[in-house]
């Protein structure tokens, strides 16, 4: 039983034994690593961050009506061209039923009022024609006569201002009449015939008739974080790419930062604004969603590396490369960086073009070209 036990416990002694040095052999005969290098090159470096927003008007005026009623015309459309003083639509007046009234008694009153004065006059001027009264008695009559005309006249115009919204000898300037306050062209009427609308007041804004605005004079509108808002300021050069319009970019200059940011998901956002630079050969349509790329800093024709190439000392976390001086072989070398864009990264000291930049990963001699 013994002699049994010490039998298997040699075997498996031999096994363990022989399973190391299989597994001394087979690491030993594994590829030894290479490395591969990159050499730096010339680029132009760019230092940005992005905003997202919109393309908007320089300045959109929105045309709002005098007047309370119902769209009786529409002249004209969304991407017409329009001057200050045309006509854009017409209002059919839908009259208060208690003014209306007010102003068909004032018109009654004013009608007995003419009726005895024209009496009196009537009256006066039989008297001074028998030479009762003097000619100044005669023309105070007469003066209150015409006043009394005067005030029949314009209690009839007022009620038909607040039956129809006009009167005779108004057509041009009444508030039905609907007019562009300024030049440019019309961006949208969101209103349709029949609809109602209510005159703009000092306790209401009013219904919008029509959107006008200049578009040669666009604007980027857009929020950046509030990470990114102290890193930039106020006349830097922005590059605008739109969404719909592929493979061109507008350049802008940074005219506005907010003062105060808004929470939006949680997040601090703070509204900017650029004057774009148009080009006369693009029509851009407000309301584009767009894309701004914030020039922070810009370094042109420098000797640059991947970024990926830099170390960093775990002490001193200064940065430096590892230069091949040999097949396999590399020295350490001390680098000073400049501006990066996130790729690149500019090199101001410590690497000639020519030096060959170790890669930190590895590969085997196969992948190698071996």
């Amino acid at each position: 039983m013994k002699k049994s036990v010490t039998v298997v416990i040699l075997i498996v002694i031999f096994l363990a034994f022989g399973g190391a040095m299989f597994y001394l052999y087979q690491k030993n005969e594994e590829d030894p690593i290479v490395y591969e290098t990159e050499k730096p090159s010339i680029q132009t470096i760019i230092k940005k961050t992005v905003a997202t927003g919109s393309i908007l008007p320089l300045e959109e005026v929105l045309i709002k009506p005098n007047i309370s009623g119902v769209i009786e015309e529409i002249f004209v459309e969304g991407g017409d061209f329009v001057k200050s003083g045309d006509l854009l639509a017409k209002i059919k007046v839908v009259p208060n039923l208690n003014a209306l009234n007010d102003a068909k008694n004032s018109i009654d009153e004013a009608k007995i009022a003419l009726d005895d004065q024209r009496r009196n006059f009537d009256r006066q001027s039989s008297l001074f024609n028998k030479g009762v009264i003097s000619k100044v008695d005669l023309e105070r009559a007469q003066v209150s006569y015409d006043q009394a005309k005067q005030s029949y006249s314009a209690a009839n115009k007022r009620y038909d201002i607040v039956k129809t919204g006009t009167t005779k000898g108004y057509s041009n300037s009444a508030n039905t009449l609907i007019r562009a306050t300024v030049t440019g062209m019309v961006l949208e009427v969101p209103v349709e015939v029949g609809n109602q609308v209510i005159q703009s007041n000092n306790f209401n804004e009013g219904t919008t008739i029509a959107a006008i605005a200049d578009v040669d004079k666009m604007i980027f509108e857009g929020k950046v974080d509030e990470s990114e808002v102290g890193k930039i300021k106020e006349d830097l050069p922005l590059e605008i790419t739109v969404g719909a319009l592929e493979n061109i970019t507008f350049d802008a200059v940074l005219d506005y930062i907010a003062p105060k940011g808004n929470e939006e998901n949680g997040a601090i956002q703070f509204e900017i604004k650029g004057t774009l630079k148009k080009q006369d050969s693009v029509f851009i349509r407000a309301g584009l969603s767009a894309n701004a790329s914030i020039i922070l800093d810009r370094a042109d024709g420098v000797l640059a590396i991947k970024e990926a190439l830099v170390q960093f000392d775990s002490e001193t976390k200064k940065p430096f490369l590892e230069i091949a001086t040999g097949d396999q072989q590399f020295e350490r070398r001390d680098i000073e960086l400049g501006i990066s864009d996130g790729i690149y990264v500019e090199v101001k000291s410590g690497l000639d073009k020519e030096d060959e930049i170790k890669v930190w990963n590895e590969v085997s001699p196969d992948e190698f070209g071996g």
